[in-house]
């Protein structure tokens, strides 16, 4: 169904047009209508299924053609995903007079306070903890809003938000539209649901196997010292447009990064602890290919969309199964092909075999044949050694206004079936990765999952 069969008016189509889309996936042809008739909405949907068109268009749609006036809130974890969520609506509704703005920490709370009591916006995305303090400060009012949107809402249950969302659930009109939209629905979200929706209709378009179907998996096991000799030769040996790493806590990113970039690679770090201009100039440079890797927690994870990024890379195996589906959802949006690699220390077994029950397969391991697994690690400089044992200072998903806490996963549970390690010959003249043809792991042969 294309998207001009949907309802939406004419100048949202013109947005749409002009932003790239041509034909509607799976759950917005399912959530637009539903969300024009004004209906209560939770839908479970895969990370870079196009969740965020299939609220805001309607929204849109709505709003066209009134009083200008903050009717719609959208409700995010992150910073990241509040400003990828404001771009994406500014792009959609750039033929309409719609305004959209955003708030987030991090940032200076002054531009925020005089965006919002000047001209005003009719669309405010908006991390909790900043909105509040905005309310606080009285720099906000949300009587009028007509629809609230909460995006990722297990992962603001997961970071410690669940208080805040219900301060602010209080202070909306009771009577409203409301649609929460996430990529898992774990039983957490029950209580906020409860209180947030009313006779909510259910799209759920997860598969069984929770993970995008374009995403080829492999699991790399080696020893926790060598893991970064193996990612190094994992990078060299890959044709990439694009790299996320991801490593649990944000001093071992910042040492993995300092350590890849002494072996010529060019590569930033992204987490909690870096400012938000900096936090910008990584994922532009990584947009930009001014740099091929980025080292990021699970900050990241959520949110962050970088076209034609084609690998991501666990250096670190999440100890929630649902950070792991997030992460390698960063590869392979919008219907692409990714790769999603995992460097498994035999320590992170467990947590590995989690993850498998939680997708609903097994992945296949892999090991690379001429990569020596028994030397010594190659030695760390006193410059590239740092902190970043295991969760001693795990990321916490970026704060988003005051100091709220960070989840407490827990993916130990035992048992579940786990693919036997294969070594399978690759020949070196043949290209071993990238789109042209389409890749496969390196140590992988031919064999597919």
């Amino acid at each position: 169904m294309p998207f001009a069969k949907l309802g939406l008016p004419t100048a949202l189509l013109r947005g749409v047009r002009a932003a790239g889309y041509h034909t509607p996936t799976p759950i917005q042809s399912k959530a637009i209508p539903l969300a024009l008739e004004g209906v209560d909405i939770v839908a479970a949907a895969q990370t870079g299924s196009g969740k965020t068109a299939a609220f805001v268009l309607p929204i849109m749609a709505r709003l066209m053609d009134r009083p200008h006036a903050l009717r719609c809130l959208v409700l995010a974890p992150t910073r990241e995903l509040a400003a990828q969520i404001e771009t994406s609506a500014r792009d959609l509704c750039r033929f309409t007079n719609l305004k959209v703005g955003v708030v987030h920490g991090g940032v200076n709370i002054g531009p925020q306070e005089r965006m919002l009591r000047g001209e005003g916006v009719d669309m405010l995305v908006a991390t909790p903890g900043r909105l509040l303090d905005l309310q606080g400060r009285q720099s906000v009012a949300l009587d009028d809003v007509e629809v609230l949107v909460l995006d990722e809402a297990d992962r603001m249950v997961d970071m410690g938000f669940a208080p805040d969302l219900k301060r602010i659930l209080r202070l909306l009109p009771k009577d409203r539209q409301t649609m929460m939209f996430s990529a898992t629905m774990p039983p957490a979200l029950n209580e906020v649901a409860r209180e947030a929706l009313h006779d909510p209709v259910r799209v759920d378009l997860s598969p069984s196997t929770r993970t995008v179907s374009g995403i080829t998996q492999a699991v790399y096991p080696v020893s926790r010292g060598l893991k970064t000799d193996l990612l190094d030769e994992l990078l060299r040996r890959t044709d990439t447009d694009g790299v996320i790493v991801f490593a649990r806590t944000k001093r071992g990113a910042d040492r993995l990064a300092r350590q890849l970039e002494k072996r010529g690679h060019a590569v930033a770090a992204l987490h909690g602890d870096r400012t938000q201009s900096q936090r910008e100039r990584a994922l532009r440079d990584l947009k930009r290919g001014r740099i091929a890797v980025l080292v990021a927690t699970d900050i990241a994870s959520r949110g962050i969309d970088v076209e034609d990024l084609t690998h991501v890379i666990n250096y670190d195996v999440p100890m929630a199964p649902e950070d792991y589906v997030h992460r390698i959802g960063r590869t392979a949006r919008a219907d692409a092909k990714g790769d999603a690699f995992t460097l498994m220390s035999p320590e992170e077994d467990r947590d590995m075999k989690a993850i498998e029950r939680f997708i609903g397969k097994g992945i296949l391991r892999v090991t690379i044949p001429d990569f020596d697994y028994k030397k010594q690690p190659t030695p760390m400089s006193g410059e590239e050694r740092g902190g970043g044992g295991r969760g001693r200072d795990r990321e916490r998903g970026g704060h988003s206004g005051g100091g709220h806490g960070g989840r407490s996963a827990n993916g130990s549970s035992s048992g579940g079936r786990s693919q036997p390690t294969r070594q399978v010959s690759s020949t070196p003249s043949e290209p071993v990765h990238g789109r042209k043809p389409r890749r496969q792991a390196p140590g992988a042969g031919r064999k597919r999952m």
